[in-house]
């Protein structure tokens, strides 16, 4: 018998957490930043390009749209994606702490749920206003703290608990919470005034035990020990998550799928 390939945590993130997370959070970062057409746009930390799809047939086709990532992984499945209409999408291995662009190369940069993993956030946002021109601005979403996200605060502490680790190590992009520390990073940068607004979404997932068995996947992938565990030591630790969140999920279970809130910050900076 041949052997399937098995399939890579690129290909998970598209295939379940795509369209029921990042796509609708797409639509509402990309609607607060309000392409115009024309406009070149940098996406940092693209992914697999659910932002840089967005905005590509908004700006058109006489726009310029480049998805920036460096994870070698997302930028193939980014690349295998259909392409959208309007302006052609090139796709870039970079580090957003040192953009591979010339000072005012866009009018536009828009960063998805990334700064939290970037190892040098104050050098990210200073390289954001490097690449921007007078007038240019900056449109970054981050989550709000993990007290204003429930089913994910109950998910990443009974995780931590699991995988032997501190709720910080695992709970990474829930780390930017404060909002007068997000200005100041933005202001540090030469931007002027940031506005930063609080959205929020009801997010959907068709299955919450596969939700919770790819989040805490994902989590503590960052946790040394869980890293050395065999497949089925990590199978306990999903389960013992699953568990223990069970009561959680289940007041946000409808039918068969898991409806949740999320809140997210989203930064409106310009140079």
């Amino acid at each position: 018998m041949t052997q399937q390939n098995p399939v890579s945590p690129a290909e998970n993130y598209q295939r379940y957490f795509v369209p029921a997370m990042f796509t609708p959070w797409a639509r509402i970062l990309v609607e607060q930043a309000a392409p115009r057409p024309g406009e070149r746009v940098l996406d940092v930390a693209c992914g697999t390009g659910a932002v840089t799809r967005e905005v590509a047939s908004l700006v058109g086709a006489g726009g310029k749209v480049t998805g920036l990532d460096f994870s070698p992984g997302m930028l193939a499945v980014a690349r295998a994606q259909p392409e959208p209409a309007g302006a052609a999408i090139e796709w870039h291995d970079g580090d957003a702490t040192r953009l591979p662009y010339a000072d005012g190369s866009f009018d536009l940069v828009l960063c998805q749920q990334g700064m939290q993993f970037f190892p040098d956030r104050a050098a990210a946002t200073r390289e954001m206003r490097r690449v921007l021109p007078e007038g240019g601005r900056a449109v970054v979403s981050v989550w709000r703290s993990l007290e204003h996200n429930p089913v994910f605060s109950a998910l990443f502490k009974a995780t931590a608990k699991y995988a032997g680790a501190d709720v910080g190590t695992v709970a990474v992009p829930f780390m930017m919470g404060d909002a007068d520390r997000l200005a100041g990073l933005f202001s540090d940068a030469g931007f002027g005034e940031a506005d930063i607004a609080i959205r929020d979404l009801d997010l959907s997932f068709p299955s919450p035990d596969r939700w919770v068995q790819l989040s805490v996947s994902a989590a503590a992938a960052a946790v040394p020990v869980f890293a050395e565990m065999d497949e089925a030591e990590r199978r306990e630790v999903v389960n013992a998550v699953k568990d223990e969140i069970a009561p959680v999920l289940e007041a946000y279970t409808q039918g068969e799928s898991l409806v949740f809130p999320s809140v997210t910050f989203i930064v409106t900076a310009r140079a």
